[in-house]
């Protein structure tokens, strides 16, 4: 009896060929802007026609990698994609923030913290306290996106409609200060990426008052915050600008392959 032939080599398979289109689709997502980002244009870039662009697109939209305004009918990148790219340089970003962090908290004589998104929350991942401040930690705490100048920084550098899927449409009050009227909050929100930092005056918990601004990724969309805060005896509105202004500084020279990323605070 003959021996078995040699197997050649294996075909492609169409699962294969499936994975690339939508690596394919991905890319062209995170690349594209304005008209560039319809279904049709993303196919015509990727060699694929409409039905299946929007095919693979609406399956990566199910999983949260890319997010879809369906009044323009353009596409971009999803929060899934963004929790998988922080994640991966997470370690790196908090061993950078630490010395930035402690130079902001040495300037300030308040907290100063940085803050990442799980899930649907931020969480606090490292702090430094001044010496001579005795504070509650943060550390590992979860916080509101709506009712925290962490959250607010976050959202404002978010594509609206990211951010908007992110909060939903009903803003829970956790104090009297708390912003729960959407058209009120989302002014607040572009009032923060204006400035270039989010305030909060008391909306989560009552004595505490902060600034924070947002490190941002090579494209703009936020990787972390970095946030100031101190309780209402020591923070009040006369310092939100000055405040504002080293928070900024921090998260710029946090943010990778940017050009503000030369200076410390």
């Amino acid at each position: 009896m003959s021996a078995d032939p040699s197997p050649g080599p294996e075909p492609r398979s169409t699962g294969v060929q499936s994975v690339v289109r939508a690596v394919d689709l991905l890319r062209a997502v995170a690349r594209a802007s304005g008209a560039e980002a319809t279904t049709t244009a993303l196919g015509e870039r990727c060699g694929l026609n409409r039905a299946t662009a929007w095919r693979i697109l609406t399956t990566l939209e199910s999983t949260g990698l890319v997010a879809c305004d369906r009044d323009s009918g353009r596409w971009s990148v999803g929060i899934g994609l963004v929790d998988l790219a922080a994640g991966s340089g997470l370690e790196a970003l908090i061993h950078a923030a630490r010395d930035v962090l402690r130079d902001v908290s040495e300037r300030t004589g308040e907290t100063a913290g940085l803050a990442v998104l799980r899930g649907e929350e931020l969480v606090y991942v490292d702090e430094v306290v001044p010496d001579a401040v005795v504070a509650a930690t943060w550390s590992d705490h979860p916080v509101p996106l709506h009712a925290t100048s962490t959250g607010k920084a976050y959202l404002a550098a978010l594509p609206r409609v990211e951010a908007q899927a992110l909060t939903g449409s009903i803003l829970r009050r956790y104090t009297d200060t708390t912003l729960v009227d959407e058209r009120e909050f989302w002014s607040d929100i572009d009032r923060t990426g204006e400035r270039g930092y989010g305030v909060c005056r008391g909306e989560f918990e009552s004595s505490a008052w902060g600034v924070s601004a947002a490190v941002v990724d090579p494209a703009g969309r936020p990787v972390a915050v970095v946030s100031v805060w101190g309780p209402d005896t020591r923070i009040d509105d006369a310092r939100f600008e000055g405040l504002g202004a080293v928070a900024a500084r921090a998260a710029a020279a946090l943010s990778p392959h940017r050009p503000e990323a030369a200076s410390r605070p």
